[in-house]
């Protein structure tokens, strides 16, 4: 059964055994601005996701499992220079993917590091399991969740995932850390969902309690421009 594009599993297992948590570094983008969080922010993109999206950005990378396993002082090194720009404008990191919350267990350690001056984001589809979730919560200060559509049809032929995950994740944060501190991305994506969905995710989101959302258009780029 397919799982996605995960790294290999001797990979994960030589991770797993080291007493530090690793990080599986794809890309580091640097001087974000509204785009992922408040203030200025660097994005930290991490390998393997449990869903496979028809138009995923990453999906290239995320196949070749093209990753760097850096430690959590090796990516404090390389992200420190932009500790002022962090500082005025209430902005950090956030951590991205593939899925940003496999790698929840490096969060603490990363924190740890920088202690409180930076804010912690992570960029999630909420596919993964609770016990992740929840200790992401105890460090991650914002959210950002990768809806796609609340329609269990549509968000499989999407990324072949099952959306009662995300929604049983979601549901967990909003009790537990407060809508404050979650965005929900609802996208309206071109041959896959209607405006028509879109308002309905929008609506089932906010009876779940949901108070931040991100409505947008996905705008599908031609061959040229990959």
């Amino acid at each position: 059964m397919w799982k996605g594009y995960l790294l290999p599993a001797t990979e994960i297992e030589s991770a797993m055994n080291m007493q530090e948590p690793m990080f599986p570094l794809l890309r580091i983008a640097r001087h974000r601005l509204g785009i992922d969080g408040q203030g200025v922010t660097t994005l930290v993109a991490g390998a393997s996701c449990p869903l496979r999206c028809k138009w995923c950005i990453n999906q290239d990378i995320l196949k070749r499992n093209a990753a760097e396993m850096i430690s959590a002082q090796e990516l404090y090194e390389r992200v420190r220079g932009d500790d002022l720009y962090f500082r005025a404008t209430g902005g950090g990191i956030t951590f991205g993917g593939g899925e940003s919350l496999l790698q929840a267990a490096f969060f603490a350690s990363f924190r740890e590091i920088c202690s409180d001056a930076w804010r912690l984001c992570a960029e999630t589809s909420l596919a993964v399991p609770q016990s992740l979730v929840e200790l992401a919560e105890q460090t991650i200060d914002e959210f950002i969740v990768d809806c796609k559509d609340m329609d269990p049809d549509i968000y499989h032929a999407y990324t072949g995932g099952d959306p009662s995950i995300m929604e049983a994740n979601l549901r967990f944060l909003i009790e537990k850390a407060g809508p404050e501190r979650v965005v929900v991305r609802v996208p309206l994506i071109p041959d896959f969902n209607t405006k028509e969905a879109q308002q309905n995710s929008i609506k089932h989101l906010k009876e779940l309690g949901v108070t931040r959302l991100d409505v947008f258009n996905y705008v599908r780029r031609t061959a040229s421009e990959k």
